[in-house]
This record gives structure tokens, sequence and C-alpha cells, in this order.
């Protein structure tokens, strides 16, 4: 691709100067990208039973599908962000999509086990790169003030996957094959692809206006990626079982707990575009109001699981709530990331694949144990635990200004020279912009 390339004066591009109608095609095909990954990552979970027969392999190699493809992401993320920090954006999610469209269509081509294994490995690599880049990509061709509707906007197409792309795909594979979801994602990956070379700026990364934050602050970084992580293995100690927990404690049948998703899906994506609204005044606070509802949903199947209606509200709350999470988290970093913000976006990324490891396995274990209700008390007990780190950022952070050098350093890059103590202070404290 030419350093020139899609710009009518043979100049490169800056995002600023992207026309507005342009851009929102841009964010939109790169919200359908991100509908494709999502629908991919889940296929496997809904189709196990039909892949394991028509391969001949046992079920928990099939699961192998859903559990490798975290661990790839989790240990990937952050190194292949950074080797590829310098590169144009467009190039590189141009091959990123490439990648993908071709890993998902080997997928459904796939003769054997292996194949398949390989191929979704393939696709996390994908994914370790693309959801560390998409929302600076994104978030860069408008104003800071748009941002987060911005993140609102891009995130919906993950959304979207939960309550459409995979129970569809999932449907599809039930009445024909398993293979053909994976084909025709791959088609909705090659027009994506389309959309994003045709539409994003061609201009280096050096022009992007979101590849570095506005007040960089390592430790509220650090200690908000932890917070998630809690959060994230609280959420999936119980969420992972869920299914048993709403046969066994709820005695909602197994024929109706599909429409249970679904509502809960619904919840979802009224929970982006709820975020994307209030994350614009306060991303820390509607990450925290987000966290409180998570805790207090999970608070109530605790209390009132098994009573009629009560599961549905709280199950759609839980997801409602998650989906708020993700966004005001997203548009956090975007504004305190310490250095480069994809490569925090990576770290992120890889926290969160590291909760949902986390939860998946305490919640095994606590299952074999203490039945579907000890899982939801686990989970709670996460979820509290992450609001409470939430909570005490400020206190924490004031405390790091008072005792520590006052410094603001990146983890990620090499530290630059020393500021004075006045100035790192002002920026420890975090409150100097809107999305603070």
């Amino acid at each position: 691709m030419t350093a020139n390339a899609g710009s009518p004066d043979g100049q490169r591009e800056s995002p600023a100067q992207v026309p507005r109608g342009r851009a929102l095609v841009a964010v939109a095909g790169l919200s359908l990208a991100l509908f494709t990954f999502a629908t991919v990552e889940a296929l496997p979970v809904g189709l196990l039973p039909q892949i394991a027969h028509g391969l001949g392999v046992s079920l928990p190699s099939v699961g192998l599908l859903v559990t490798g493809y975290g661990l790839v992401v989790m240990a990937t993320a952050i190194p292949l962000t950074a080797l590829t920090r310098r590169i144009p954006r467009r190039r590189l999610l141009a091959v990123v999509l490439a990648l993908f469209t071709g890993a998902t269509l080997l997928c459904g081509m796939a003769p054997g086990y292996g194949v398949l294994l390989g191929a979704r490995v393939l696709i996390a690599l994908t994914h370790a790169v693309m959801w560390s880049v998409v929302a600076s990509a994104a978030t860069g061709m408008f104003p800071e003030r748009m941002r987060a509707k911005v993140v609102a906007a891009l995130f919906g197409g993950s959304s979207l996957a939960q309550v459409l792309g995979a129970p569809a795909g999932t449907w599809i594979g039930q009445q024909t094959d398993w293979r053909v979801p994976f084909l025709v994602v791959s088609c909705l990956g090659l027009l994506s692809g389309i959309i994003v070379v045709g539409m994003l700026p061609s201009s280096p990364v050096e022009a992007n206006p979101a590849a570095t934050a506005p007040q960089p602050d390592r430790f509220r970084f650090l200690l908000v990626v932890t917070a998630t992580a809690v959060v994230i293995a609280g959420f999936f100690t119980f969420y992972t079982y869920v299914t048993v927990f709403l046969a066994d404690v709820a005695q909602i049948s197994p024929h109706s707990i599909g429409a249970v998703f679904a509502v809960g899906g619904v919840g979802g994506l009224i929970g982006t575009s709820v975020s994307g609204l209030l994350s614009g005044r306060s991303a820390r606070g509607t990450m925290i109001g987000s966290v409180a509802l998570v805790t207090a949903a999970l608070a109530v199947l605790v209390a009132a699981g098994d009573r009629p209606v009560v599961p549905v509200a709280a199950i759609t709350l839980l997801l409602l709530s998650l989906s708020a999470m993700v966004t005001a988290l997203t548009s956090r970093i975007l504004h305190i990331a310490p250095g480069n913000v994809d490569v925090a976006s990576a770290a992120s990324s890889a926290a969160f694949q590291a909760g949902i490891a986390a939860g998946s396995f305490l919640g095994g274990t606590v299952l074999a144990a203490r039945g579907p209700d000890g899982v939801a008390v686990l989970g709670m007990s996460g979820a509290a635990a992450g609001l409470a780190l939430l909570l005490a950022e400020e206190p924490l952070s004031r405390l790091v200004g008072r005792f520590g050098e006052g410094e603001v350093r990146t983890g990620f890059s090499p530290p630059g020279p020393p500021v004075a103590r006045e100035e790192s202070l002002s920026c420890t404290k975090g409150h100097g912009g809107e999305h603070a």
C-alpha cells in the first residue's frame, strides 16, 4: 500500500481531515468487524455437539477451541500490538481482517480437528491485535468530545453479536451443518475489510490524535486494569455456569433458557448505548456505576434467584451493566493510558481474558463443591472486590502522589526525563478532562 493511498491530492490524510460521512462509514465497517469477531469466538460454544460429532472428537477437545482461544489472546495481545504499533492502521487492519477472513473460511472447510484448531489459533492472533487497535483507530477520526459515543457505536457490533450473531449462527449450524455459519461469517469479514480499506484514512500512527492519552497516568491505569480483571473473574465465575443456575436454582426449562439470553442480549445493547452517552461526561463514574450494577445483579440472584421472573430481570441487568462497563473502560483507557494507547488497550484485553480464564476455573471448582448457589456467591464477591478497588482509586492515587516521586511514567515505553513534582501531581489527580 502506498503512502498516499486514498488521498486525492497525493498527501497522507490526517484523521482530523476525514469527512464526517466517510468517518461514520468507517466506524460502521469496524463495528461490523467486531460483530464478526465476537460471533466467531462464540460459535464453538453453541455448536459444540455438532462439531464433536462431525469431526469425531470428544466434547472436551472442542471445548479447547474456546479455552485455547482465550489463552492465545491473553499471551499475545501485548507483544503483537507492541510489534505493530508503528504500522499505519488502515494497512494493519486490512491485513488483520484478511487473515481473519481466511482463517474463518478455513474453519468452515477444515478436513479435521487439527486444521480447525490451527485456524482458531490464527483467528485468536488477529483478535489480539484487532481489539487492541480498533478503538483508537475509530476515535481518532473524531473530536475528543465525541469519542465516548464513537466507542459505543463501535462496540454495538460486539453487543449485537450476542443478540443476533451467535444465536443465529448456532441455529443455522443446527439446521444445516456446523461449517455453514463459519462460511457466512467469513463473507461478513470480507465485507468489513472492504469497507475499512476504502474508508479508513491512510495517515501514519503518529498523526492519530487518539494514539496517546490526554492525561496519562500509570498508577490509575494499572488499578483500573486490575479491577477489570477482578470484576471479569467474578462475572465469569457465575456466567460460565449460568445455564446450570437457571436450570437448577431458577427452575427455568432448557427450552426457555435461550429466550433469557436473548432478552439479556438486548440489555447489553442498551447498556452499550447508555454508557456511550454517560462516559462522555465521566468515564470513571460510569464504570463505577456499571460495576455496582454488576454486583447488585449478582446479589439479587444470590438472594432471590429461585423466584419467578427475578432471574430473567437479574440476567438482563447483569448483561446490561457488563456491556456498559466495557464501553466505559475503553473510554477511560483512551483518556489515562500511559504511553501508547494501543499497547495499553492490549494490556486491558489480556487482563480481560485472564479474568475469563480465572473465573471459569474458579466457577468449575466451586460448582463441584458448593453447587450453583455457591458459584453465584463467589461471583458476587469478585465483582464487589473489583468495585472496592475502583472506589479506592482517588485516595490511593493521592497517597501515591504524596509519598511517591510523583512521576507519571509509562509502563510500556522508556520513561522520559524527570518532570517537576508540581506538574506530575497535577497529572496524577486525573480530573482535568471531561472523561476522567
